[in-house]
């Protein structure tokens, strides 16, 4: 079988999907070779992701990644989901194909530029070296 039962199961019955029209931080990527975009939503209060919501324009695996992704930090502080990887991402999911790993990197990068977004509205200062450049990473150049 191509997909885990956890990827099926993420897929059928996405966690999270929607829209937080109040956000703090919102964060988009896209992948322009395979057509996956997806957006994330954060509600963030005293530094804790108290609610995450996404929207995929993907794949199966694109829109499973972003709904484990969401599971993974949600209730989380912001230092410990800037830490969430995309193997983090696939191991959760019990594997993704070698092709459709891309998605992974997608649900990462969308949090990341989330909370990067979030740092911006708030003034709060950080390193650029911890967000991803999304114009010319690796992932999207494949």
């Amino acid at each position: 079988m191509l997909y885990s039962e956890t990827v099926m199961d993420h897929f059928r019955h996405p966690r999270n999907v929607g829209v937080i029209e109040d956000a703090d931080a919102v964060g988009e990527v896209g992948n322009a070779k395979c057509g996956d975009i997806m957006r994330m939503y954060l509600k963030i209060n005293d530094g804790i992701i108290t609610d995450v919501k996404f929207e995929t324009f993907g794949c199966g695996s694109a829109i499973a990644a972003s709904s484990m992704a969401t599971e993974m930090i949600k209730g989380k502080p912001l230092k410990d989901a800037l830490t969430l990887t995309n193997k983090a991402v696939v191991e959760a999911l019990n594997g993704l194909p070698a092709h459709k790993i891309h998605c992974s990197v997608l649900a990462e990068e969308a949090i990341k530029k989330a909370i990067e977004d979030y740092y911006k509205r708030n003034g709060i200062e950080y390193d650029k070296r911890d967000f991803p450049d999304c114009e010319s990473c690796s992932s999207c150049q494949n």
